[in-house]
C-alpha cells in the first residue's frame, strides 16, 4: 500500500517543515492497512465456514487460544453442542476443527489489536495536540464504529449458534458494510492528512457521479454478503446468462416485491450481478466526461487506476460463478473489492474542490 501511495503522491511533503508528524502519518496508514486485512481476513473465515468454531466471546480471557490438548477438546466439546456440527460436520475431527478454530480466532485477535493500536495512539495525538481538531470528531467516530463493530460481529455469530446452520446473512452484510465504511472514513482521513498543504480549485466531475459510483460500489459490497451467506454464488454456475436465461427461471417477476426478497438465492446473485452491470456503464459515463473535458484530465490516471481494478473485478466475479465459489478465487474477488473501494474514494477525493 505504500508503493501504491508513492507513486501517486499522497503524502505530499509528508516529511517537510509544514509537516513534521511522521508518526500520525504511518498511524493511519498502518490502520488503513490493518482494517482492509481483517475484510480480507474475515471474508476467508466465511470462506472456510469457520465463523462459528468459536461458541463464546471473551473479550480478555479469548486473547490466548487454546495451548494444551484438553483446552483444546474443551473448546471443539462446546463447538459439538450447536447445529452446524449436529447437522453439517458430525464426522468432523478435532484436528479439522484446529483449523476452522483458527481462522476465526485470527480474526476475533486482529480485532482485538485494531481497537488497541488505533485507541491508544488517537489519545497520545490527541493530548500532544498533533492532530488538527477539526479531524478529531471524525477519528473519534471511527473508534465509536470499531466498537460497535465487535458487537455486531458477535451478534452475528450468536445467529447461527441455536436454530440455524449458519449466521444470518443480514447481520454478515451488517458486518461487512461497517468494515467498509471504516475503511472509507479512514482513507478519506487519510488523504485529507496528507494533502493538508496542497489545496487547489478544480473542475469537479458533475452531478457528484465519483460519490454516486462509490455508493453503489459499497451497496454491491453488502449484496455481496447477502450472496456469500446464503451460498448463492453456488447456484447458477454460468455467464453471461443464468443457465439459458437471463432472468433465473425458478423466480418470477412478482418475486421482486417479496418481502424476502434478499433471502431468495438466485434473486440475490441476479441482482448482485447487474449491479455490477450498472456499476461499469456508470464508469464509463464518468470516463467518457473526464476524457472529452480538458479541464477534468487530472482524473485520468486516476481513473485508470479503477478501470483495471473493476475490470479484474468484475472477471474474478465471473470466475467466482464459473467455478461455485472457489475458495481461492473467492478471496481474490474480495482483495479486489478493497482496492476498488480504495481507488474509488481516491476519485472522490480528487474530484472536490479543495484538494
Amino acid at each position: 500500500m505504500y508503493f501504491l501511495i508513492n507513486h501517486l503522491d499522497l503524502y505530499i511533503n509528508i516529511m517537510n517543515e509544514e509537516n513534521k508528524n511522521a508518526s500520525v502519518f504511518y498511524w493511519l496508514l498502518l490502520i488503513t492497512f490493518l482494517v482492509s486485512l481483517i475484510i480480507f481476513i474475515g471474508g476467508l473465515t466465511r470462506l472456510t465456514d469457520s465463523g462459528l468454531s468459536i461458541t463464546k466471546w471473551d473479550l480478555f480471557s479469548g486473547v490466548i487460544p487454546p495451548l494444551t490438548l484438553d483446552s483444546w477438546k474443551a473448546e471443539f466439546e462446546l463447538y459439538k453442542n450447536i447445529p452446524e456440527y449436529k447437522i453439517i460436520n458430525p464426522t468432523m475431527t478435532l484436528e479439522e476443527f484446529k483449523v476452522i478454530y483458527l481462522w476465526e480466532y485470527a480474526h476475533r485477535f486482529l480485532g482485538r489489536l485494531i481497537g488497541i493500536v488505533y485507541i491508544l495512539p488517537l489519545i497520545y495525538f490527541n493530548l500532544k495536540g498533533l492532530l488538527p481538531k477539526k479531524y478529531l470528531p471524525s477519528l473519534y467516530l471511527i473508534f465509536v464504529l470499531i466498537l460497535f463493530q465487535g458487537f455486531v460481529g458477535w451478534f452475528m455469530v450468536k445467529s447461527g449458534l441455536t436454530e440455524r446452520i449458519d449466521v444470518s446473512h443480514y447481520r454478515l452484510s451488517l458486518h461487512l458494510s461497517i468494515a467498509f465504511f471504516i475503511l472509507v472514513f479512514l482513507v478519506l482521513i487519510f488523504l485529507k492528512y496528507v494533502n493538508k498543504s496542497n489545496f487547489s480549485y478544480r473542475k469537479k466531475i458533475p452531478f457528484n457521479l465519483p460519490i454516486i459510483l462509490l455508493s453503489f460500489i459499497l451497496i454491491q459490497i453488502s449484496v455481496g454478503a447477502f450472496v456469500s451467506g446464503l451460498d448463492a454464488g453456488q447456484i447458477y454456475q454460468t455467464w453471461p446468462l443464468m443457465n439459458e436465461t437471463y432472468f433465473p427461471n425458478d423466480l418470477k417477476i412478482s418475486d421482486f416485491f417479496r418481502k424476502d426478497l434478499f433471502s431468495i438465492p438466485s434473486m440475490v446473485q441476479f441482482i448482485h450481478r447487474n449491479i455490477a452491470y450498472f456499476i461499469f456503464i456508470l464508469f464509463l459515463i464518468i470516463s467518457i466526461i473526464v476524457y472529452k473535458d480538458k479541464n477534468l484530465h487530472y482524473l485520468k490516471k486516476y481513473l485508470i487506476l479503477i478501470f483495471l481494478t473493476l475490470s479484474l473485478q468484475i472477471f474474478l466475479g465471473i470466475c467466482t460463478v464459473l467455478t461455485g465459489a472457489q475458495i481461492q478465487i473467492a478471496s481474490m474477488h474480495q482483495v479486489g473489492s478493497i482496492v476498488l473501494v480504495i481507488f474509488s474514494v481516491l476519485l472522490v477525493f480528487k474530484n472536490s474542490k479543495t484538494n
